[in-house]
């Protein structure tokens, strides 16, 4: 049997907890997208939810072997492959 490590398309702020994810694109004002880019949020990256905080907002990432802790609203531009 083939085994599909990513199968469904979601975006970034439904991602759940302790899962890793690959990016496929980054949506969003051409500000928003760019300073997303310059995170290190490229299409290709592997990504994964640490944690939210308490109330929801914002999330912590690990991606390219740092954290990153991201609003959930920009998260929701950035769809994955989960």
């Amino acid at each position: 049997m083939f085994f599909q490590p990513f199968s469904r398309r979601l975006t970034l702020d439904k991602l759940p907890l302790r899962k890793k994810a690959v990016i496929l694109a980054i949506d969003g004002d051409n500000p928003l997208r760019r300073r997303l880019l310059d995170m290190g949020l490229t299409p290709g990256t592997t990504v994964t939810m640490l944690r939210t905080a308490p109330l929801g907002d914002p999330l912590a990432l690990s991606l390219r072997g740092y954290k990153l802790a991201l609003r959930r609203a920009d998260a929701a531009c950035i769809s994955i492959l989960f």
